[in-house]
């Protein structure tokens, strides 16, 4: 059987990553995949695609689910998955199709289950899918709404419960990748539906970074910067942001040897960067000051120095009583005094 599977994202040159079958079991480094299984969705085009060919290119057994929907989520084509799936086997790699609606409970389970079918373990999932509706807040309309939640959020939870269980059960642990955006972290007009549910991806990874753990389940996301079909850009043939140059980090995060769990990443045209979490050190309201204290220090809440917490809500139980500590020791530090 031909082992080069290309990988997207690579130069001509590239080296083809998958070993061949009489090789001794490869460093950690070399980020091989070989008897893994990935499951990945919105993998028939675009970013998801590009993940798809650089894991099997690596050795993974891959599902690919598609179903071929339009940016806003319309007009299925069910040949996409199929198409993609073909072109691996076709370079020498394993792959199913899939087209299950995993914006429903049921196209979750059902893709989970595929992947056991096929090959009896899941060690991967890339939760990948995505639409667009874009409108402003106020001509937000509800089913717009709710299709955006459905398939950028509550996909991920339709997938991921079961993919986690089955990590969980085969007592080998497993690796999960989720898609958040800039969008989510930052804010962007006109999408208040798709950031809500993108920001609501990083809560879901932080939250099963820390389940996952006595498991060795490790879960990620990824804010990608690429040009797609969901970014609507003019200059779509620019290679400088093509989604293949996301790749290697979708191979890191869903390796074996992942390092990381509930963090946040950021990657687009080679650049790898982390999203981190910051508070501020704050103000400290003395006893028997209120409202008027607290707007005139409006620019000490708002200013550093800051620090980051760990993927933990309870984390910001000793940073509140530091804080407060601090305060009581120095009754000067941050206070306004009201004028009299």
């Amino acid at each position: 059987m031909n082992q080069s599977v290309s990988a997207s994202g690579g130069g001509a040159n590239r080296p083809r990553a998958r070993p061949p079958e009489d090789e001794p079991s490869p460093m950690p480094e070399q980020l091989y995949f070989r008897d893994q299984v990935v499951v990945l969705t919105g993998a028939g085009q675009g970013i998801g695609k590009a993940y798809a060919l650089e894991l099997a290119a690596r050795g993974a057994k891959v599902v690919i689910n598609d179903l071929g929907v339009s940016p806003s989520g319309q007009g299925p084509d069910l040949s996409v998955a199929e198409t993609t799936a073909a072109e691996i086997r076709a370079a020498g790699g394993e792959a199913v199709a899939d087209t299950h609606n995993v914006a429903t409970p049921e196209g979750g389970e059902a893709l989970v289950k595929k992947a056991l079918d096929a090959w009896g373990r899941i060690d991967a999932l890339v939760a990948n899918a995505g639409i667009l509706r874009d409108a402003s807040f106020p001509k937000l309309e509800w089913d717009n709404l709710d299709a955006v939640l459905a398939v950028n959020l509550l996909s991920t939870f339709y997938v991921g419960r079961p993919a986690f269980q089955a990590m969980k059960d085969s007592g080998r642990g497993g690796r999960i990748l989720l898609t958040t955006s800039a969008a989510g972290l930052y804010g962007n007009f006109g999408q208040a539906n798709y950031s809500a549910a993108k920001m609501g991806v990083v809560g879901l990874t932080r939250t099963l970074g820390i389940e996952g753990a006595k498991y060795d389940i490790r879960v990620n996301a990824l804010a990608p910067f690429a040009t797609t079909r969901l970014s609507s850009e003019k200059n779509a043939a620019d290679q400088s942001r093509a989604p293949g140059k996301l790749a290697p980090l979708a191979a890191v995060l869903c390796h074996p040897s992942c390092p990381s769990t509930g963090e946040v990443f950021f990657a687009g045209g080679g650049l790898f960067s982390r999203v981190s979490i910051q508070i501020s050190d704050g103000f400290v309201l003395k006893p028997g000051e209120g409202a008027e204290e607290l707007f005139a220090s409006w620019d000490k809440v708002r200013a550093g120095p800051v620090r980051e917490l760990p993927p933990s809500g309870s984390s910001l139980r000793p940073y509140y009583e530091e804080r407060i500590q601090e305060a009581a020791s120095e009754p000067e530090f941050g206070h306004a005094r009201r004028n009299q």
